[in-house]
């Protein structure tokens, strides 16, 4: 499988490198297209991909074409490749906010795939909701489900809107869980805990509580009564955040990432 990458930053290093991982592709079957010579050299290096500054050159042969420029720089990317796509290459885009409107007739393209990735993509534990043109085929859907399932898990859906309920709660989500352990570690130092002991102790308790979750089956509020004994510490930490409107709080953040998703991609 042919693949060419037009932009590239964290994210496309992330899918680069689960792409090799699971061997869906060779280093040498894909290109990256970035106007920085800098970038362009670290990428053969690190990755062994080849690379080039034009994103016509990029595009010649691939069988999918993944979008991963700045939101401002698709302008440019359209107006280079506008009517230039065969009909069988799929195109993938983790571009923020642009609809697969604004790609479809950006691109004068129809084979579209439109994708909302976090952060977490980077270790291969990422969440992925993604959605499609009906000019996608189930051969090109599948296609996609394998190289996003390499980063992580992924979730279709037949409805766009989704992506930006997605981009509210899983896109933006891993700030959400870093700013709660910052705080959970501030707490520890400030009990007397070195800064490295706190973070062992909150990361540890971070990934062990996940996995758990998972793994058990069982409803959240069940797995919080079981850590939480009447009376207990559990019990008095848990009555601050309820006082505070903690779960009031955690809401009205959602709301506004989603408010503005939206008004991002209208």
């Amino acid at each position: 499988m042919k693949i060419a990458f037009i932009g590239g930053g964290n994210m496309g290093r992330a899918m680069i490198s689960a792409i090799i991982g699971k061997e869906l592709a060779l280093p040498d079957e894909m290109i990256v297209a970035d106007v920085r010579e800098e970038s362009r050299r670290a990428l053969i290096l690190e990755l062994g991909v080849r690379a080039t500054a034009s994103n016509v050159e990029a595009v010649r042969n691939a069988d999918v074409i993944i979008l991963a420029v700045k939101p401002q720089n698709l302008a440019e990317v359209a107006a280079d490749l506008s009517g230039r796509l065969e009909p069988r290459q799929l195109v993938v885009s983790i571009i923020a906010g642009k609809t697969a409107k604004t790609l479809v007739e950006g691109l004068k393209h129809q084979s579209v795939v439109r994708v909302m990735p976090n952060t977490p993509a980077m270790v291969n534990k990422g969440m992925s909701v993604w959605t499609a043109t009906d000019a996608v085929n189930d051969n090109q859907k599948e296609t996609a489900r394998r190289i996003l399932s390499a980063m992580g898990e992924e979730l279709f859906t037949f409805d766009e809107g989704d992506l930006d309920k997605a981009t509210a709660l899983s896109g933006s989500g891993p700030a959400y869980f870093f700013l709660f352990m910052e705080a959970l570690i501030e707490a520890g130092v400030r009990m007397g805990f070195t800064p490295e002991t706190a973070r062992q102790l909150t990361l540890q308790t971070a990934v062990g509580s996940a996995e758990f979750a998972r793994q058990s089956g069982k409803d959240l509020a069940e797995l919080r009564k079981m850590v939480t004994s009447p009376g207990g510490t559990t019990a008095e930490a848990l009555k601050v955040f309820e006082t505070g409107g903690f779960k009031e709080l955690v809401n009205n953040s959602i709301e506004a990432a989603l408010r503005r998703a939206r008004e991002l991609g209208s």
